[in-house]
């Protein structure tokens, strides 16, 4: 027999249909967040508004279910509303005091979490401030994230291995003659875990290892990419634009200053365990008591990031369910049209855009192919190979 302890830690992965339908849920509401938000990512639109009416959403939708539960169940931001501008990379996301408004033909990349119960599903896009298609440096940049994320979800399967990954999206970059970024990492999710210790690396270098590890059944991941028309090595310019944090969990440090010990109880209360912006704190006192909590590493910060002045940089990430049946992507969203300068000619990127999602079960005879007129599946669930032709490698959804 399993102990009460083995059958809970169990049946919290997908084997558990329940979890399955909080991570969708999670997932569906994620995915409008992230279309609210790019409807209101307009030219003269206050970035610190719209990433507050994306926060805000989260927090209505996610409250809205299990609202009956027997036992209360946690639920909200998973991660808070970044809105990155042209070279700013990541994790931009500024007090209600900042002024920055978005500018007609801006590249904005939109990065949010949400989650239920701890289960959590996290989307980026990008999306071009201008009418009509995206052409020259700027589609490719957009071309190669998009194209090495559908790459890397027909390759985060089980039996690959986190290195396969790596290696493959910079091949796919470089045909755009764009870099991935460096420091980015795709993790393994788990509940109440954003960043699980199974990693994949953006790109292998000297300073930064990880652990070599094999994808397996009933594991989720967040896949994140980050491409560049420039080195793909962003700068930290400013800490103060930092307001990103999460509490590390095992650490533990007697704070001198009142404010510090006022702000991180506030934290510890608000946000235990999920990213937080510190737009959501007491701000004078924010400001003050947030830098002895870094200091000492009671919070982990998620800085804003750059790339030089020009840079292109393109942001997706989505989330993957690996089922038994194949592998479920939950967040996504539609591109714009997209005339990239460069297609993709080589034949292995070729080779793994034509690999299904679904895996084939063993046993049965073949599968009768239909007619091209006979499918009525939604053509997301399809077992459908990616079309590298289109639009240079961007999928028409």
């Amino acid at each position: 027999m399993m102990s009460d302890e083995e059958r809970e830690e169990k049946e919290l992965d997908l084997t558990s249909p329940e979890v399955v339908t909080k991570y969708k849920s999670a997932a569906e509401i994620a995915n409008k967040a992230l279309q609210l938000v790019i409807s209101e990512c307009k030219p003269k639109a206050k970035i610190v508004d719209v990433c507050e009416k994306g926060d805000s959403f989260i927090r209505e939708q996610t409250g809205n279910v299990y609202k009956n539960a027997k036992k209360k169940i946690e639920r909200g931001v998973a991660f808070p509303t970044c809105i990155s501008v042209n070279n700013t990379v990541c994790h931009f996301s500024p007090l209600s005091s900042d002024a920055t408004v978005l500018e007609e033909g801006d590249i904005v990349k939109i990065d949010l979490g949400c989650h239920i119960d701890g289960f959590i599903a996290v989307v980026a896009h990008t999306h071009v401030l201008q009418e009509g298609p995206v052409t020259g440096r700027a589609a490719d940049v957009i071309a190669a994230a998009n194209t090495a994320a559908e790459v890397a979800l027909r390759l985060v399967r089980p039996g690959k291995k986190n290195k396969d990954v790596t290696e493959a999206i910079q091949k796919v970059a470089a045909s755009y003659d764009c870099k991935i970024v460096e420091g980015v990492l795709s993790h393994q999710l788990k509940q109440f875990v954003i960043d699980g210790n199974k990693v994949v690396l953006s790109v292998a270098n000297p300073e930064t290892r990880v652990d070599e590890a094999e994808f397996e059944e009933n594991e989720v991941y967040s896949i994140d990419i980050v491409t560049s028309t420039g080195e793909g090595k962003p700068k930290l310019l400013d800490e103060k634009q930092t307001t990103i944090y999460k509490r590390a969990v095992d650490r533990n440090y007697h704070l001198k200053m009142k404010a510090s010990r006022f702000i991180f109880s506030e934290i510890t209360q608000k946000f235990p365990i999920m990213p937080f912006s510190a737009r959501a704190l007491e701000e004078k006192r924010a400001r003050l008591g947030l830098v002895e909590c870094v200091n000492h590493d009671l919070l982990q910060p998620y800085p804003v990031l750059h790339e030089k002045p020009g840079d292109y940089v393109a942001h997706i990430k989505f989330t993957v369910l690996l089922m038994p049946n194949g592998s479920d992507r939950v967040t996504s969203h539609p591109l714009q049209d997209l005339q990239p300068t460069k297609t993709i000619e080589d034949p292995e990127i070729k080779a793994w855009l034509a690999l299904g999602t679904k895996t084939k079960k063993k046993g049965g005879g073949k599968k009768k192919k239909g007619k091209k007129g006979d499918k009525t599946e939604d053509p997301k669930d399809a077992d459908e190979p990616m079309d590298a032709t289109v639009n240079g490698g961007a999928s028409q959804e």
